[in-house]
């Protein structure tokens, strides 16, 4: 609950598996700077999708040093960074998420977790009650296909639902019939 009594929701960023997915599976390299996901647009969409006060967490590995310059862009969002170190073999931000997830089911917070992967299925789908709202963010084509089995998941897209992106990304998706328009594609 945020201090005046309002229900919150965390939104958990797993920064660097959302990166990797942009730059390896999209992309198909580093992405550059104007390509990558604008954060603030992500804490206002949960913010405004559950009509409540958003608090974001950022996990970053911080093992070979920290991104300073990215920190204080994050910090300046109103983001909580956790620079994370370990020994390589260790996955250190996804052990932290799911240390965080344990830790916020004992809270009666609803929770968003920005990331595809399926290392979270068990802590996410302990967390779904009948009282509390939890929602996955990513891209919905990369996005571990475990969370489809998960009953009560709110599930979002970073591009089409969070438009966290300046411009359109090369990606192909399955349309709904709904929502296809035919002069989309004969513009091209």
């Amino acid at each position: 609950m945020t201090e005046g009594g309002m229900r919150r929701t965390w939104l958990l960023v797993d920064g660097e598996n959302i990166d990797a997915t942009l730059g390896s599976s999209i992309l198909s390299r580093r992405p550059q700077p104007d390509e990558r996901p604008r954060w603030d647009r992500l804490l206002s969409f949960a913010e405004q999708t559950w009509s409540q006060p958003a608090r974001g967490v950022f996990f970053l590995n911080a093992t070979g040093g920290l991104p300073m310059t990215f920190v204080q862009a994050l910090k300046a969002m109103a983001y909580v960074v956790v620079p994370l170190s370990g020994s390589p073999d260790e996955k250190i931000v996804d052990i932290a998420i799911q240390r965080t997830l344990r830790a916020l089911s004992d809270r009666a917070e609803d929770v968003m977790l920005v990331s595809h992967d399926g290392d979270f299925l068990n802590e996410v789908a302990a967390l779904i009650n009948p009282t509390r709202r939890v929602g996955v963010v990513a891209f919905g084509e990369f996005r571990n296909a475990g969370f489809n089995s998960v009953q009560g998941l709110e599930k979002f897209d970073l591009e089409y639902d969070a438009h966290v992106f300046d411009s359109p990304l090369p990606r192909i998706r399955i349309i709904p019939i709904e929502e296809f328009d035919p002069a989309a594609f004969l513009s091209l």
